[in-house]
């Protein structure tokens, strides 16, 4: 043993101050080796449908209702097994409509009878997990009636024991929030962990609320997209970020979730449009989809938040020559007398020229009207302390990548070139390809929220080039044409190319090659959202490789209301097809649950364990430190404290 082993062994005495306790530890943990791993769900691209995804996290993908019809068949009808799954998925409104529960006698009955229903499941799901781990699941004021439900049919006593605690509920009216509690185990049970693959807002009404309901999933680990790091640069001031997040609120109506969810001032944006585009019918910026505000006022909104952002970009790709950009500063190239703009050598005519703020001497400054208008706007959002919250919640539990069970998770893309090599691109100064370019703006996210909201430097600019850079992994392509499709008829100019990596995909051996750069070393399989899979035009989330897969299936309503979860589960990895989802009202009145079509994409010949998962290795790391405090304590290197 090195000197320094000791001194690091020191630290593990404060958690475990004897051999014997040493022990009892790596025993527990050499035991968890021996489970099936957990159950994986990984969803992508919400985009804002809260209800929607409540709906599927709250029914594991459908995987609970084939759950409680194998285990409730013959014994209870399927009216009484589709009650049970309503009352699993929503356990307060369920039992809001039934008017039978306000009589303390037959709700006393009813209870009784639900919650062992209920534990009949969850102790199917339990066997999954170490008793600990339950335990930790459990809120506190349930802990000791929970606990003997779990092992009622086998504890030796009759049902009075439990009866009796029921009964000291019910004559409290704490009943039904012990049902509720029992519902909700069944859920955290029924998934280990869930996975958002990136692009949690926009285009669906509340990002706010979908990070709400994530906050309370008991383990949930995010994948940036690039639609998360536009909100995470607003949040800490960054100007032409802001305009981007406004600007897609506007386009689609969603302001709920900046004025009421974030509290966002807009006026100073209103009275921008008011005083500037007041007669202007804004014809190319009219939103979709309805709100309070009147429609052309909206447009108005979204033509100024649109001309900030577009002369606050030209100003960001001036400052960043090294990004090799400048063609997609396009206000310098504007003739206004002519009403035309040059894009890439050819010119066409503007089918909007009325740009009163634009000065062609330095097209890219803001006028003292929208100055003064950003001015605020910037307070406002660095100021919202929800907003603030939610962001820094993002943060600590996202990441570029990850790798589970030997799937390797990213929004969008690897950047190469057409022969499928890695393109590179200078990041803080160093060359960056691959994996290592994933690494390098992680650290770099990481670092922004690591200081003040209110002191930028060119770190916030790199959330706007994983926005739309071109060789950014969470956007894939060489351009975004917002302009030209605000500003320009012609077709041809709203063209966005992907990066080779999506038609790549399609290769087995492309794929594997790319798993091994993201830290998968055989058997990879990827994971991607981002690009819609449209199978109308006959496409699909598998490839034909087999090895990738793209769970963007269009989950918010604005690009076709379908989506996908991707099962890891220990039998087979899995996708879940989801459709419409109507309303909670529906699930419970007409049992309209999304019931979703299963492709089987890998089937194991054994169920994976947690010692075949990347969680074993952290786990054999641990038992190896433990035997390693063990055999200090033994040798007198380390005192034992008790």
């Amino acid at each position: 043993m090195s000197p320094t082993e000791p001194a690091r062994l020191k630290l593990l005495t404060e958690l475990f101050p004897s051999a014997r306790r040493a022990l009892a530890q790596a025993a527990v943990l050499r035991a968890r080796l021996t489970l099936r791993k957990g159950v994986v769900h990984v969803i992508s691209d919400v985009h804002g449908e809260a209800n929607k995804l409540r709906h599927v996290i709250n029914n594991a993908s459908g995987s609970l209702r084939p759950l409680v019809e194998a285990l409730f068949r013959g014994r209870l009808s399927p009216s009484e097994q589709r009650q049970v799954l309503a009352l699993i998925y929503y356990p307060r409104e369920v039992m809001h409509q039934i008017p039978d529960l306000a009589d303390e006698a037959w709700r006393n009955a009813w209870v009784k009878r639900t919650i062992r229903l209920l534990f009949e499941v969850i102790r199917r799901l339990a066997t999954d997990y170490p008793r600990e781990e339950i335990r930790s699941r459990i809120p506190e004021e349930f802990r000791h009636l929970f606990r003997e439900l779990l092992v009622e049919p086998y504890s030796g006593r009759g049902p009075e024991y439990v009866d009796g605690m029921l009964d000291m509920l019910t004559r409290h009216e704490a009943d039904r929030e012990a049902v509720h509690a029992a519902a909700r185990l069944v859920r955290n049970l029924a998934v280990s962990e869930i996975i958002v693959a990136g692009d949690l807002g926009d285009r669906g009404p509340r990002l706010d609320k979908v990070i709400d309901f994530l906050i309370q999933q008991p383990r949930v680990a995010l994948v940036w997209g690039n639609h998360d790091v536009t909100w995470l640069g607003a949040c800490l001031g960054h100007e032409a970020l802001i305009c981007t997040v406004l600007r897609m609120s506007l386009r689609y109506q969603r302001l709920w979730q900046l004025e009421e969810g974030y509290g966002i001032i807009l006026s100073p944006l209103e009275k921008l449009a008011r005083d500037v585009y007041g007669d202007d019918p804004a014809e190319h910026f009219q939103p979709s989809g309805t709100g309070l505000r009147e429609a052309q006022l909206v447009a108005r909104m979204h033509k100024a938040a649109a001309i900030m952002e577009f002369k606050l970009t030209g100003q960001m790709i001036r400052r960043h020559p090294e990004w090799e950009m400048t063609t997609r500063n396009l206000l310098e190239h504007i003739d206004l007398a002519a009403g035309t703009v040059k894009i890439a050598g050819v010119v066409h005519a503007l089918r909007d020229t009325h740009l009163p703020t634009l000065d062609p001497a330095a097209p890219y400054d803001l006028s003292p009207d929208e100055q003064r208008c950003l001015d605020r706007l910037r307070e406002s959002f660095t100021g919202s302390a929800r907003l603030w919250e939610h962001m820094s919640w993002v943060v600590r539990h996202g990441s570029m990548s990850l790798v589970r069970d030997h799937v390797s998770i990213f929004h969008a893309c690897v950047p190469v070139d057409e022969s499928g090599e890695l393109l590179p691109l200078m990041v803080d100064g160093e060359v960056c390809t691959g994996r290592r370019m994933f690494e390098k703006f992680d650290q770099i996210i990481r670092r922004a929220y690591r200081k003040t909201a209110t002191h930028l430097d060119a770190d916030a600019d790199w959330f706007w080039y994983l926005w739309a850079g071109p060789r950014s992994p969470l956007f894939g392509k060489d351009r975004m044409t917002t302009f030209e499709r605000c500003f320009v008829a012609d077709h041809a100019t709203h063209k966005e190319t992907k990066n080779p990596y999506f038609a790549l995909i399609n290769d087995a051996d492309f794929c594997r090659k790319i798993g091994a750069e993201m830290g998968v070393a055989e058997n990879a399989l990827i994971l991607n959202g981002h690009i819609p899979v449209a199978p109308e035009k006959g496409e699909q989330p598998v490839k034909k490789g087999g090895n990738a897969v793209t769970i963007d299936g269009a989950f918010s309503q604005v690009y076709g209301d379908r989506g996908y979860t991707a099962v890891l589960g220990p039998e087979r990895v899995s996708l879940a097809e989801h459709h419409h989802f109507e309303s909670i009202e529906e699930v419970i009145r007409n049992d309209a649950d999304i019931v979703p079509k299963i492709i089987t994409i890998t089937e194991y010949a054994k169920p994976r364990l947690i010692a075949d998962t990347e969680q074993g290795d952290e786990v054999r790391g641990q038992i190896q430190a433990l035997e390693e405090l063990i055999a200090a304590y033994r040798a007198g290197l380390v005192r034992e404290k008790d």
